[in-house]
């Protein structure tokens, strides 16, 4: 057989996706992983890592977020981490083996007079050698072209599910605003990192129409992580779906290569509900075209696989971290 050649479209119809979506699995991912080759080295994997440099005490009622003011799960609200302790931080990572250092803030907005503490961490962090992203709520473009100067090399803003299934997630923020962030920072040149969450309760129908929007923007997302939702005592969605309430492995990779096929010159980040994830499960993720983690034993605030077992993941699949040059090539 064959392998399939990509072509790079904007104009993807929620009923070709849904077609996608129905493929006989092993067919689905025989042809993500065929894209996924044409772009990149299926052998490697680029090892980011997240630290949340303020925590908790966020105005948005995100249901699946254990950082929202709006409900008790007995996380403590902290200040924004002094640029110092980031940047200690960062260097820790990088010797730990990550080769993309990202920041993120529980914050509805930023705000500008947190803007030169952001631009001292990030220009600190890009000088170590790390890509650099950042994902701070939604931003002015003022905000997004000095956070460019300062060094981001990606700023994160994800859609987290459909627009029809939006309202069950969360209420203080509309979907618009989320699309015109994602604008804001298209617009002075950054790279934008944008995906969602999978196992919140939507139907199928959803998550068509969650990579329906990200497939039909003027330019696809850099990055796209694809999370599998933790569920977290004391919010609603994490009480409401619980651990086994959530789709199938089978379904999670399904996602994985409809966003490979959509977006083929994409990061697909395979991003939280890893700890979660078998060995076997994480290896049909690779396969279907997904080429990026995030390392470390805490993603925000909830918890990731040790160190260890994550070396010992790559060995056995036999994947390496990526070579940054490939990165580069991204459009």
């Amino acid at each position: 057989m064959n392998a399939p050649a990509f072509t790079l479209r904007h104009d993807w119809s929620k009923d070709e996706i849904a077609a996608l979506f129905d493929l006989p699995f092993m067919e689905l991912v025989f042809q993500a992983a065929s894209v996924h080759r044409q772009s990149f080295d299926p052998s490697e994997v680029q090892l980011s890592q997240l630290l949340s440099v303020k925590t908790g005490g966020c105005a948005e009622n995100c249901g699946y977020c254990s950082q929202s003011a709006h409900f008790d799960t007995g996380l403590k609200a902290g200040k924004l981490m002094a640029v110092e302790k980031v940047l200690s931080e960062a260097r820790t990572a990088k010797e730990g083996g990550a080769q993309r250092f990202c920041m993120g803030a529980a914050w509805r907005d930023l705000k500008d007079r947190d803007v030169p503490a952001l631009a001292a961490m990030i220009g600190g962090v890009k000088a170590m050698g790390l890509e650099t992203c950042a994902t701070l709520g939604m931003i002015t473009p003022d905000q997004a072209r000095a956070l460019k100067e300062a060094g981001l090399d990606y700023y994160n803003h994800n859609l987290d599910t459909s627009p029809e299934y939006y309202d069950q997630v969360v209420t203080t923020r509309t979907y618009q605003e989320r699309l015109d962030t994602l604008q804001a920072v298209s617009d002075v040149g950054m790279k934008t990192c944008c995906g969602g969450i999978m196992g919140m309760g939507e139907a199928r129908a959803d998550r068509v129409s969650f990579l329906h929007q990200l497939a039909t923007l003027p330019h696809h997302p850099d990055s796209i992580p694809i999370n599998n939702l933790v569920a977290i005592s004391g919010t609603p969605l994490g009480d409401k779906v619980g651990n086994d309430g959530g789709i199938s492995g089978i379904e999670f990779v399904r996602t994985i290569a409809v966003a490979r096929i959509l977006c083929p010159k994409s990061m697909v980040r395979l991003s939280a509900g890893r700890n979660e994830m078998s060995e076997e499960l994480q290896a049909l993720c690779f396969l279907a075209g997904a080429n990026s983690i995030f390392i470390g034993d805490t993603l925000l605030t909830t918890p990731n696989p040790q160190p260890g077992t994550d070396a010992h993941l790559l060995q056995v699949l036999n994947l390496k971290p990526m070579r940054m040059a490939t990165n580069a090539n991204i459009s």
